[in-house]
């Protein structure tokens, strides 16, 4: 028998629906604009960590690959170049590799920036949100620092590289002799910490080696920290976002170091967004931006164990 039938029940589309709408006017209150950016581009993002799924489209644009959007982000951040103010999209991304009980390969993003505001102005913002889908109040608020700090022992930003392996090797059973400083960090945050977070939380100032597009600034240690969040819901991450990096020669160097260790990993290497770049180089606003995940929303307003509960066709039932 051909299994035709969705993974997500009848009560749990509704739902998604009622949060998109809820969503959407929560945009429209704030007087935010709704957006449309395309999925298909010839460049993609050269994060080590993101693989895109390449398209080949017909003869007329050559034998150059196009990429299925890993998010929305760099097409938005040439809106906002060219002066349209605050901006928000609901969109599907896709990110090659990616599946399991938190992931699939498609899935539906809601992203948004805002113009003017800082990391914590955004915080408040994304805070204000959940609260109104999930009726909360404050969400606490915890360094990347105090977490490693308190369930550790250990400051994140200035452990050297030998004694983060040690105390990651003590706390997990390791059989990969390549792993970065990032990776173990990563790993000892998901198996050590993450268990014991609340049910929400944010977690913020993220080590500069994590920073991908954020700015990087000196936190109340003056210490160089990525401004950048990530919201934890029933100790799920939910949400990332950052205090967008404008400055154009940082930028393409972050590229060139991404595309120089992709190389190294034997990962494709990935054009660079020349079009972003272009738009960073009339001048991007000072901003913060967000991405959420809408597939895990549904999840954890749903009571769903799995994404392929929150959505009517995962990759399995396709």
């Amino acid at each position: 028998m051909v299994d035709w039938k969705p993974g997500a029940s009848s009560e749990s589309l509704h739902l998604r629906a009622q949060l998109l709408a809820e969503i959407r006017q929560f945009f429209a209150a704030r007087e935010v604009l709704e957006i449309d950016t395309p999925l298909l581009a010839p460049s993609t993002v050269t994060d080590v960590y993101i693989q895109s799924l390449e398209a080949k489209l017909s003869d007329s644009t050559g034998d150059s690959p196009y990429f299925l959007q890993t998010s929305p982000e760099f097409a938005m951040k040439r809106l906002l170049a060219a002066g349209v103010g605050s901006i928000y999209q609901i969109c599907k991304a896709f990110r090659k590799g990616e599946t399991g009980k938190l992931h699939n390969p498609e899935f539906t993003i809601l992203e948004w920036y805002r113009t003017g505001y800082s990391m914590s102005q955004l915080m408040d913002e994304v805070e204000l949100l959940i609260g109104q889908l999930f009726n909360l109040d404050k969400i606490p608020r915890f360094s990347y620092r105090l977490l490693f700090e308190e369930f550790l022992g250990f400051n994140p930003h200035s452990i050297t590289g030998v004694e983060l392996s040690e105390i990651a090797e003590s706390h997990i059973e390791l059989n990969n002799d390549a792993l970065t400083d990032t990776d173990y960090l990563q790993l000892l945050m998901s198996a050590c910490i993450e268990p014991q977070m609340p049910d929400h939380c944010f977690v913020y100032d993220y080590p500069v080696a994590q920073a991908a597009l954020a700015a990087v600034e000196e936190n109340e240690y003056g210490e160089q920290v990525a401004k950048r969040f990530e919201l934890y819901c029933q100790r799920m991450e939910l949400a990332n976002g950052y205090y967008e990096l404008t400055n154009l020669d940082e930028q393409q160097a972050r590229f060139k170091t991404d595309l120089h260790t992709r190389s190294n990993l034997q990962l494709p290497i990935y054009p660079v967004d020349q079009k972003l770049l272009a738009a960073m180089r009339s001048g991007l606003p000072e901003c913060a931006g967000v991405a959420l995940g809408i597939d895990r929303l549904v999840m954890i307003a749903s009571g769903a164990s799995t994404i392929s509960e929150a959505m009517a066709f995962s990759i399995d039932r396709i």
